[in-house]
């Protein structure tokens, strides 16, 4: 079937519906929603059988969903409407929600119901975790039973009826700043945090920190700290804590809020953001162990001979300083009596690579950029040069660029099924290190490699494990990956061929040393990366500039859309077109090769008509043939 995806944004769970979409057969198109126009050219040049809006906030034009099926993704149960549904759900205390697909008409999500699904809500989990955790699960799955029964042509469609059972949404309004308002003289910390956490990390809760406006991203409660409500009592690792009435919380990141008509500003830590208007606060560590409420960036853990190392970073961004915390901490791993190590996040992000806001906002971008790529390459090649173990990256959740390159680095990858994989750079006009040059080739060859970094596409994990980029695919929510990482973990370690396994690493990692040297490798990619940073007319500041600010594309990105004779389907799959990224000269891999994918970067209304359902199933069997062929 051809299936056009309007989206207001390329994000997570548009890859993610896009990939596992193309990889059933369909004919996916992609086209972001940059004005009533431009979705008019986009139907026109597609010619869908069904138009899908994964993540949608723009209205489609009343002329479009009136001639076509439209499906609007909604992150809200049935007959919840309106554009601030996780955020009320977060804030409200919900602990359970859901996503519904419906279809389009003149009524903001009142169409009628294609699917839908429900899960439960982990408590003190954000907003943008729960969206691209169990919200994307729920989407993923409702989107599937959606496309399935359209095309079908038999199933019909249930009207949005308040007194049906199950259908236990209402209406919402916006969720405003003043809804947000934070009273520090007041409110207990439990709705504090709920209100840090439903505006994470957009748009975060509008305060006032030493007479300045900022919107402070992010919220964790803290079992031990207190001071004067409101007061900043603490910081650790570029994020303060604040306390409340009845306890404290940290907040990781700030956003001073613009002035008018004055220039863009994007999220930092806090520390960072705040300046130097801290030297009286006391820096205080973050403890190693887990157990405590508190923040927490790092953790260690042993269980059955395995050692678990955690980490979890806003945005998946791995800055200088977390990457050389990072590596103290898998220093620490590696001298205990473990037989494996497991490196991943506890949900969310695995890791995106470089830390893209930071590097912006520094005195010198191009010299923080060059510590901030050596500091995540002596992580790396920590873990390649561990002999003595057994390792694991455990991707709980979506990998891109260095955050994935870091993860090949490990003997095994294990990877859930709900994770996005973005194994390319070059969107941010960067080649890439983290010795990517040797990890990447020696999983799925030099010539799926080239594809891969040059495609610039996402890849599922079903596609993944079968190129070799990742080991296995770990079936199921979140809530069943952790057992199954342990058991996994607790098997490779009391193996019977784990004493084999050592040392074929150990030998095998001799035998790559004589043939050619990491460092050999490392100073390549460092020199391209180099020109990178600091040539003249490189497109690496333009680019981080404009993500970092959050500029509104000017047109689809060419590489989303490969030309007609490129089959879509196989860009998640084993032969992703070889598309042009932003300038710059092309690079083999032997050369090293051209980075950055980091950080890749809800909805309205339409109609359904009358009879169009069996018109459309007609129009799908019309065009079965030349859909198998392309």
């Amino acid at each position: 079937m051809r299936i056009l995806l309007l989206a207001s944004a390329y994000n997570s769970l548009t890859q993610r519906v896009h990939g596992e979409l193309a990889g059933q057969g369909h004919e996916v198109a992609v086209e972001l929603a940059l004005g009533d126009e431009v979705m008019r050219a986009a139907v026109h040049r597609h010619d869908p059988d069904l138009i899908l809006a994964p993540m949608l906030t723009a209205a489609i034009p009343a002329d479009i969903w009136s001639a076509r099926p439209c499906f609007i993704v909604h992150p809200g149960p049935r007959g919840d409407r309106g554009p601030s549904s996780l955020d009320w759900a977060i804030m409200e205390g919900a602990t359970w929600w859901g996503v519904t697909v419906l279809q389009a008409n003149a009524e903001m999500d009142g169409g009628d119901i294609w699917a839908s699904a429900e899960f439960t809500v982990p408590p003190a989990c954000s907003k943008s975790s729960l969206y691209r955790t169990e919200v994307a699960d729920a989407a993923l799955e409702a989107v599937l039973a959606a496309v399935a029964r359209f095309a079908g042509g038999r199933y019909r469609p249930e009207p949005l009826d308040y007194g049906r059972p199950g259908v236990t949404g209402r209406c919402r309004p916006p969720c405003r700043q003043a809804d947000r308002h934070i009273d520090w003289l007041a409110e207990p910390t439990s709705s504090v945090v709920a209100k840090l956490q439903a505006a994470d990390s957009s748009p975060g809760v509008l305060d006032v920190i030493g007479g300045t406006e900022y919107f402070l991203i992010g919220g964790h409660e803290d079992d031990h700290l207190r001071g004067q409500p409101g007061a900043i009592i603490a910081q650790r690792d570029g994020a303060i804590c604040r306390a409340t009435v009845d306890g404290a919380v940290w907040i990781p990141q700030l956003r001073r809020r613009p002035a008018s008509g004055g220039p863009k500003t994007g999220k930092l830590p806090a520390t960072r953001a705040l300046c130097g208007s801290l030297a009286a606060v006391p820096s205080i560590p973050a403890p190693l162990a887990p157990g405590q409420r508190t923040y927490q960036q790092i953790s260690y853990r042993e269980d059955s001979g395995v050692g678990y190392l955690e980490f979890s970073f806003p945005g998946g961004a791995m800055s200088t300083g977390r990457c050389r915390r990072l590596l103290a901490a898998y220093r620490h791993a590696q001298s205990r009596p473990v037989r494996v190590i497991v490196l991943g996040a506890p949900r969310d992000f695995f890791g995106n690579g470089i830390d893209l806001n930071v590097i912006e906002t520094a005195a010198d971008p191009a010299a923080e950029s060059w510590r901030n790529i050596n500091a995540i390459n002596d992580l790396v090649e920590a873990i390649l040069t561990t002999t003595g173990k057994l390792t694991v990256a455990a991707l709980a959740g979506n990998a891109a660029a260095g955050g994935l390159m870091l993860a090949l680095a490990a003997d095994q990858v294990w990877c859930r099924a709900g994770a996005v994989l973005n194994p390319h750079y070059q969107l941010m006009g960067l080649h890439g290190s983290e010795y990517w040059t040797y990890t990447l080739p020696r999983r799925v060859g030099t010539e799926h490699a080239a594809r891969l970094t040059s495609a610039c596409l996402p890849v599922t994990p079903a596609a993944a494990v079968q190129s070799g980029l990742i080991n296995q695919v770990i079936a199921g929510g979140i809530g069943d990956y952790h057992a199954q990482v342990a058991t996994l973990a607790s098997q490779l370690a009391h193996s019977p061929s784990y004493p084999a396994r050592l040392a074929a690493k150990a030998r095998d990692r001799a035998e790559a040393e004589k043939r050619r040297p990491l460092a050999a490798y490392r100073a390549a990619e460092l020199a391209i990366m180099n020109r990178n940073f600091r040539g003249p007319g490189q497109p690496y500041p333009r680019l981080r500039r404009a993500f970092v600010y959050k500029d509104k594309p000017r047109q689809t990105p060419p590489h989303l859309n490969p030309p007609p004779h490129q089959n879509p389907r196989r860009v998640t799959q084993a032969s992703a077109p070889h598309t042009a990224a932003p300038r710059g000269r092309r690079v083999t891999i032997a050369d090293s090769q051209p980075e950055h994918a980091d950080q890749v970067s809800t909805r309205p209304p339409g109609r359904r008509t009358a009879g169009r359902v069996g018109v459309v199933s007609r129009a799908v069997r019309r065009r079965a043939g030349r859909t198998s062929q392309d």
